[in-house]
């Protein structure tokens, strides 16, 4: 068969007939290589079997539950054999402490897990593990990065589940490379996930991200993996967030909450109570919002602070929210609400270390910075949420009953909405104030506020 030269992305595997600087598919620098393509135009295939979709067998899908909740809610029930889990993370968040905490309590149960570690030696996690409580003889521990290795171990061992930490560090013979290399790291999970799919255990790799929060190695190695989680959180907080961004077995987006404690990780079955348990009632720039993430309602608080800004640029600061949704949020209220902030210094803050996702907090921002300029509290028993149209309306939002429900759960008494809101009836001891434009709703929750602005 003839062989053509050709160049290969080494981190998407986007193929172009001649050499380029830039990945036009990932926009990877210096990623092209050369590559002798074997396929041929007039390659022919003699015999093609389809089956109709109607006749195709429903799978079973046979789930193992971790025993801990928050990682099984984010899993979508457990994990699934003959599946490849990848979980990544910064380092030092608390990957390991994790996985070997649901190593241990399978191990309990009397699952058989084997974790390969290539980053700490057999001491350093047997005394991890004894921090954290571990003590089972059906936890099988090794200290080996070789992927011959740890295929020799399966076929030992016999486990249901496989934990490789971390991707970064496993090498193969059989590919070239330093360990971390993309080839490497390629071809050794894809030769772990192909064993797991071969003998039907569960594969849970550790892998770590970049500076810019994706996680590291080539694209293609989320495309081999069924389930994708990401470990997030300030390593200098005890909060942790658990988050689901693939799962070909559940819904995605799903979202666990955990305390970092001497302990190790400890599950917050309330995270709500727990995010506002340190807020401050009747101050200005504090708001509490209504967020979804996945099929969890939480009640987080949202903190402005307005100053006045130095000679030169003004200050922008957000954590926890979408710096391009900051500024479109100062420029609707300026449009539309006749209130400048483009000569003042401006901080938004969400508590706790959460990053929102949710363009539903655009309302509680607003409202947030309009408290903090005019130095005027809000309600303390109200909750917002909404999001905020260019033109200044409020646009309608998923899962409205969702977020009624868990305010008035946590005693909150009065909601801000956009007028148009679907999604099921509100709860009886809640009052819900449906507002159609950003203006509207800065008046109903404090007039003289917009009165001393504007």
């Amino acid at each position: 068969m003839p062989r053509r030269p050709g160049f290969v992305c080494e981190s998407c595997s986007y193929r172009t007939a001649k050499w380029l600087g830039r990945c036009p598919e990932c926009d990877s620098w210096d990623t092209i290589r050369e590559s002798m393509d074997s396929t041929s135009p007039d390659s022919t295939v003699d015999n093609v079997v389809t089956q109709a979709f109607t006749e195709i067998d429903t799978p079973v899908e046979d789930r193992i539950p971790t025993g801990l909740d928050e990682f099984d809610r984010v899993l979508g029930g457990g994990l699934v054999r003959g599946s490849a889990v990848l979980v990544g993370g910064e380092p030092g968040i608390g990957k390991s402490t994790l996985l070997l905490q649901a190593a241990a309590a399978l191990s309990r149960r009397g699952l058989p897990v084997l974790y390969a570690s290539g980053e700490e030696s057999i001491s350093q996690i047997r005394l991890r593990g004894q921090r954290l409580g571990v003590s089972s003889a059906d936890l099988h521990v090794m200290c080996e990065s070789r992927v011959e290795a740890i295929e020799v171990a399966i076929g030992q061992v016999h486990p249901t589940v496989v934990i490789a930490d971390s991707i970064q560090t496993l090498r193969s013979a059989e590919s070239s490379g330093i360990p971390g290399s993309v080839q490497q790291v390629r071809h050794s999970a894809g030769r772990l996930v192909d064993n797991a799919k071969e003998r039907g255990h569960v594969l849970v790799l550790v892998g770590h991200v970049t500076k810019d929060g994706a996680i590291a190695g080539p694209r293609t190695l989320e495309h081999l993996v069924d389930c994708v989680l990401q470990f997030e959180g300030d390593r200098r907080r005890e909060h942790r967030l658990l988050r689901g961004l693939k799962n070909r077995f559940g819904p995605t987006d799903e979202l666990g909450v955990y305390r970092m404690a001497a302990s190790g990780l400890a599950e917050v079955s309330n995270p709500s109570e727990r995010f506002l348990s340190e807020r401050t009632t009747g101050t200005a720039g504090s708001v509490v919002m209504a967020a979804v993430e996945g099929q969890r309602a939480l009640l987080v608080e949202v903190q402005a602070l307005v100053g006045e800004a130095r000679p030169g640029l003004p200050r922008r600061t957000a954590l926890g929210v979408d710096a391009g949704r900051l500024a479109m949020i100062l420029a609707v209220l300026e449009r539309s609400a006749r209130i400048s902030l483009s000569d003042r210094d401006v901080f938004v803050n969400v508590t706790g270390g959460l990053s929102l996702k949710d363009p539903a907090s655009d309302l509680a921002v607003a409202a947030a910075l309009v408290s903090s300029v005019s130095d005027r509290p809000l309600p303390d028993d109200a909750v917002l949420f909404g999001e905020i149209g260019l033109t200044g309306e409020l646009r309608d939002v998923p899962q409205v009953e969702l977020r009624l429900k868990e305010a008035a759960r946590m005693g909150f008494r009065q909601a801000i909405l956009p007028a148009v809101s679907t999604g099921g009836s509100p709860p009886s001891d809640i009052h819900c104030v449906h507002c159609e434009r950003i203006g509207d709703a800065l008046k109903t929750l404090r007039p003289a506020v917009v009165d001393q602005i504007g």
